[in-house]
């Protein structure tokens, strides 16, 4: 099919995206072969086309939800299980039906900018993941999305991270973004209007699950510039006072629930990393409700404190996103092995 037949049958009215689901995968593919069919489709890093809608401006969502006082805010578990520290932090928080219901659209947003694998920490690691699609199961929402916009090749950085296999076995859809459309969104009046992966405006929950590593531009990168992936706008645009921008994005996505991936960390030469000389095992992750203050114990990770903090957080608390003093949530400490 030449490639004009083909751009025209995808623009046309009715046109049915490819949503992955494991048993599509399965079925499609053969087990075996599902990472070999995946990688066959033919897109190459950002040339596909992306399609965006002609509806008015979007909004996006508050996604926060109110919560007993008895609920903790924040919650820290240690172990060499990765699973077993996320199941176990969700369970000291009372579980997933406390954020989500039958009803809900819950789009969880790993860290997948990388074409790297998971010993080398770049993207958020497969097991955090995984965990958190099987808690969201427990509790049989409408759908559960597992999408982001890699900085990599697209669907190589979603196999290669094992995002993609672990996602689709744990029984999410895993949405690429040269498979969903675009709206336009209004970030801030600084930053103006991008163009939005469609699960985010979509979502009736949303659950970060960012990965903690160095970063040669910002020191450290967390949660809060996790939201970066919502979009294909080219990160340079976004790096004008990308301190700032942190914050806005921050501002704009507050979501239901932070996940912080702390199991293996690149503590030097990131975001990207591959050297593991250059990789921690901490074995940690961080769940809780204030975006600040995980991004706050995520510095705490590299020794950074007081005037070396990122100005990103301080801006994004006179905002009102959450607060830098993490120690003052009273999180909750869980060793599980």
């Amino acid at each position: 099919m030449s490639k004009s037949k083909k751009d025209e049958q995808t623009s046309r009215p009715g046109h049915k995206r490819k949503i992955f689901t494991r048993r599509r995968v399965l079925i499609g593919s053969g087990a075996v072969l599902a990472s070999g069919a995946l990688a066959a489709g033919g897109y190459i890093g950002h040339g596909w086309r992306q399609r965006f809608s002609r509806d008015a401006e979007k909004q996006i969502v508050d996604h926060r939800v109110a919560l007993p006082a008895v609920v903790p805010k924040m919650v820290i578990a240690r172990g060499p299980d990765p699973a077993l520290n996320v199941r176990a932090a969700l369970e000291r928080m009372g579980g997933m039906s406390r954020f989500i219901n039958s009803n809900d659209v819950v789009v969880i947003k790993p860290n997948i900018g990388w074409d790297s694998t998971p010993s080398q920490a770049a993207n958020t690691q497969p097991a955090v993941v995984a965990q958190v699609v099987r808690a969201c199961r427990e509790v049989k929402p409408r759908r559960i999305i597992v999408c982001d916009c890699p900085v990599s090749a697209s669907r190589r950085s979603f196999e290669l991270s094992g995002i993609m296999k672990a996602a689709l076995e744990a029984g999410a859809e895993v949405i690429p973004p040269e498979d969903s459309r675009f709206h336009t969104v209004k970030i801030s009046e600084r930053l103006g209007t991008w163009d939005i992966l469609e699960p985010f405006i979509q979502a009736t929950k949303l659950i970060n699950v960012p990965v903690a590593k160095h970063h040669s531009l910002t020191g450290v990168v967390a949660g809060m510039k996790n939201w970066i992936g919502v979009t294909t706008k080219m990160r340079m645009l976004f790096h004008n006072d990308i301190q700032r921008s942190i914050a806005e994005l921050a501002a704009l996505m507050r979501p239901t629930l932070t996940v912080m991936d702390a199991t293996r960390v690149i503590m030097a030469k990131g975001p990207r990393g591959g050297n593991l000389d250059d990789v921690k095992a901490i074995k940690t992750v961080a769940v809780g409700l204030d975006p600040v203050a995980l991004d706050t114990w995520a510095n705490s990770l590299f020794d950074i404190a007081g005037d070396q903090l990122p100005e990103s957080l301080s801006i994004a608390q006179s905002m009102g996103v959450g607060q830098m003093d993490f120690n003052a949530l009273g999180p909750i400490e869980i060793v599980t092995g």
